[in-house]
Formats: C-alpha cells, sequence, structure tokens
C-alpha cells in the first residue's frame, strides 16, 4: 500500500488541534474539492474518540491498537495500513512506543 506523503492542493488550519493534554495533536485540511481531512500524531497513551461522520485512519508512521465501539478484540494498525470507524461511534486507540502519526479521512 504506499502512503500519502503529501496531499496537494491543501488549505491547512495553522492553529492546532489539542487533545488529551497533548497527547493528540492535529491540524485540519481542506482540499480543493472540499473533502476534509486531518494529519496528526498520538503520543504513546490509550485515548478514546466520538465521531460524527464516518472516519477512516490511515497510518503513516508507527503503530497503533485500535478498539472499535461494540468490539471486545483490540487490532493492530501501522505504517501504509488504514482502518474504518463508523459515524456516530466510538473507539480508543493505544500507541505503545514510537508515537502513531495519521491522515483522518472524514465522511
Amino acid at each position: 500500500m504506499t502512503i500519502n506523503e503529501s496531499l496537494p492542493c491543501a488549505s491547512v488550519a495553522t492553529k492546532a488541534n489539542v487533545y488529551f493534554d497533548g497527547k493528540c495533536v492535529s491540524h485540519g485540511l481542506t482540499l480543493a474539492d472540499g473533502t476534509k481531512k486531518s494529519v496528526g500524531v498520538i503520543l504513546p497513551s490509550t485515548l478514546t474518540f466520538n465521531t460524527g461522520a464516518p472516519e477512516i485512519m490511515e497510518g503513516t508512521s508507527g503503530r497503533c491498537e485500535y478498539l472499535l465501539s461494540g468490539s471486545a478484540e483490540w487490532v493492530a494498525s501501522g505504517a501504509g495500513e488504514k482502518f474504518s470507524v463508523p459515524g456516530n461511534s466510538s473507539f480508543q486507540i493505544r500507541v505503545s512506543g514510537e508515537p502513531y502519526s495519521y491522515i483522518c479521512h472524514f465522511g
């Protein structure tokens, strides 16, 4: 799988979104076609996120484990891998060792 190393024709929000006392930091992007994404990093921790729209998390470096709402099994995911989260749901993400960098695709 090819990792997105750049996103052409994007407007970047310069103000960072800082969550969980700095354990997750991201920047919002809007592509030329109006598609919204965010790029960020999660430091070693276990965090819970709620979703409005469906999301696809694409790892660009590091590794994580995730647990979707209603599931009992943690699943590993790393650079070049993606996982989907339903809208109006939640998921836990667990990072240990090196930080996990990602692109979040909304909708």
